[in-house]
């Protein structure tokens, strides 16, 4: 299946350049980093890496095209957003299985998910800047939002092309120009959605994309004093990174980190429709997302009543070869992450959490690939490591309380304030426990995602927000100009 995919690349030479004013060229660096299947582990292409000399001729391209870019109309940036949106779509398919290949997202999922959701960000952005006022008044005042300017964006593995378009809209909408840095382990999507880029006739150096590792493109595109402002979405270990390597130049850091949501069950909630949903919800993307519900927080009396709905929840999970469309979860999507699952689901059973289902190892009948048996732990205590640290992978740990004022503050017990769940029947109740949690964002009774909602963390889950008109200001400067109207 990978062949014909990765003819696509080779035959349009991406595979071995970068994409820097306008042309695919080739990188200054000699450095190459392989694509891995994660479902059979074994390497499908090769890719260019650049290095901080294609970095630097990045950021010169987007600081020339910024003067131009900037002063552009709302309407012709929208336009433009509007020819991303529709080839993304036209694509839709290629962009599918290439996330599926990269990352071992089931085809099902990135048809249904990865990709759809990923063009809704540019539909969003073209729909918020026709609508946005740049400019206000206040008194004799004119309060001016003006694109900040150069924007390093840096993006993970988990959701490769979602991930993308949630930064490059925004941005593009706001008036700014963009390197972008896509994971290393995950490039494929990145190579075609520049590939979009230049095929809907982004003017030369608005856009630029070079690939690489943190260590060294994300360091120097961090760092670099040209640069505006550095979004990022990763870890909080990188992101920390990022944050110190900006600090001697003062740019702005916008930051979406690590999570480690509770999704708190109240007394009077639904326990089949809340479990089977919270379930499901903790393990969407192989649990590959950072604000995936893995903490179950349940009433003590319901327990064993949770742990029975978890396990039958389990047992509906197809996990196997990601390009079977009856397959709901693939592989973990790289060596690193397998490993550290396993870790993890070691640590649990040490710490003493009891096993519902799941464990260490691969699921029964799958001897090779990066797959990982569904988890699920009772009995968890909140300072054991698997309800303290991110796992990224499909392992659910369910934590009884006695009360709900217990459980508000088992939910804030974490570093973490990504995302959090309260389901139960009394939405009163619902909302005041929603008011109590420290999250950037709060979901009750497992409502529909929707792109014009911020998204972003408390504590070391981040800064800033993304999404909506929310996500549109990060790339905004706010200028008054006093005297507008006269004296």
């Amino acid at each position: 299946m990978s062949s014909p995919l990765i003819e696509h690349f080779t035959r349009n030479g991406l595979l071995d350049r970068v994409y820097i004013d306008g042309e695919w060229v080739l990188p200054a660096g000699q450095d190459h980093a392989q694509v891995v299947d994660p479902s059979t582990e074994q390497p499908v292409a090769q890719v260019a890496l650049g290095n901080a000399q294609d970095v630097d001729r990045a950021v010169a391209a987007a600081r020339r095209a910024f003067s131009t870019w900037s002063a552009s109309t709302p309407k012709d940036r929208a336009a433009l957003l509007d020819r991303l949106h529709a080839l993304v779509l036209e694509r839709a398919e290629l962009f599918a299985q290439v996330i599926s290949l990269e990352m071992g997202a089931a085809i099902a999922t990135a048809r249904a998910a990865q990709v759809p959701v990923a063009a809704e960000h540019l539909r969003v952005a073209r729909d918020l800047v026709t609508e946005y006022p740049f400019v206000t008044h206040r008194g004799d005042t004119a309060i001016v939002r003006e694109p900040i300017g150069v924007c390093a964006l840096i993006t993970p593995w988990n959701w490769p092309l979602y991930q993308i378009t949630a930064k490059v809209g925004p941005a593009l909408a706001a008036g700014c120009t963009v390197v972008l840095k896509p994971s290393e382990l995950a490039p494929l999507s990145a190579l075609l959605f520049a590939q979009v880029v230049h095929d809907a006739g982004v003017p030369a150096g608005v856009f630029n994309l070079v690939n690489g590792g943190g260590g060294e493109v994300g360091a120097a595109m961090s760092a670099h004093p040209d640069v505006d402002m550095v979004s990022i979405t990763g870890s909080t270990r990188a992101g920390v990174l990022v944050a110190q390597a900006a600090a001697p130049t003062v740019k702005r850091v916008a930051q979406e980190l690590g999570g480690k949501s509770p999704n708190l069950i109240l007394p009077d909630a639904d326990l089949q429709g809340a479990v089977r949903a919270g379930v499901l919800s903790g393990f969407r993307n192989v649990g590959q997302s950072c604000s995936a519900p893995t903490r179950m927080l349940v009433p003590r009396e319901r327990l064993a009543e949770v742990e029975r709905i978890a396990l039958e929840t389990v047992a509906t999970v197809v996990v196997g070869d990601p390009r079977d469309p009856q397959t709901t979860h693939g592989p973990v999507a790289n060596r690193a992450q397998f490993n550290r699952v396993q870790e993890m689901i070691e640590a649990g059973i040490a710490e003493g959490a009891r096993l519902v289902c799941g464990g260490t190892g691969r699921p029964a009948g799958l001897e090779r690939g990066f797959y990982v048996r569904p988890t699920v732990f009772s009995g968890v205590q909140p300072r054991m490591r698997i309800a303290q640290e991110e796992i990224f992978g499909p392992v659910l740990s369910i934590i009884a309380y006695d009360s709900v004022d217990e459980a508000v503050a088992i939910a804030n017990d974490t570093v973490y304030g990504l995302g959090a769940h309260v389901q139960g029947e009394d939405l009163a109740a619902a909302r005041a426990v929603a008011l109590r949690i420290r999250s950037g964002q709060v979901h009750i009774n497992n409502p529909a995602w929707s792109p014009y909602v911020p998204f972003g963390g408390y504590k070391r889950s981040g800064n800033g927000r993304e999404y909506g008109v929310e996500g549109l200001q990060e790339y905004l400067e706010t200028k008054s100009i006093l005297g507008w109207q006269g004296a």
